[in-house]
């Protein structure tokens, strides 16, 4: 399992033209479901994004987490991250999940966080989704389980 952060000042998603979730400052995290993940890789993964300090101390240094903050939590499948780009001209979604089980799992990390962080807000799994966003930085990490 994988997922792009992007450190924000806030973040909004809409479906359909309707505001489906907003956030302030926090985390936008991308999430991508491999075919071999499982719940452990979800688990790991969320414990490694909610410690990872990307926040500025009152050194400017990085060294607070999402809590320290009091940040909020975005999270959205991106199925486009389970892509093999290492041959040819055209994404390759092999290494990715089924939607199904790849669904099942992203459910499962979105319930996790909200029960281990609290101030989380999710997209809709395989929605047509419009993000707005205000990059902080800009601070962009991908992270792995």
């Amino acid at each position: 399992m994988l997922a792009l952060i992007q450190r924000v000042n806030f973040t909004r998603i809409r479906i359909d033209g309707q505001l489906h979730a907003e956030i302030g400052k926090g985390l936008l995290a991308f999430v991508g479901v491999e075919a071999l993940d499982e719940k452990p890789q979800a688990d790991k993964l969320l414990d490694k994004l909610l410690a990872y300090r990307v926040f500025a101390d009152a050194d400017g240094k990085m060294n607070l987490d999402l809590a320290s903050i009091e940040g909020e939590l975005m999270v959205v499948s991106q199925f486009t991250l389970a892509v093999n780009t290492r041959k040819g001209l055209r994404p390759s979604f092999s290494s990715a999940k089924s939607p199904a089980e790849a669904e099942t799992l992203y459910e499962y990390f979105v319930n996790s966080a909200l029960e281990k962080h609290g101030v989380v807000k999710s997209g809709k799994f395989a929605a047509d989704m419009k993000i707005e966003l205000e990059n902080d930085g800009p601070v962009t990490f991908i992270l792995q389980s």
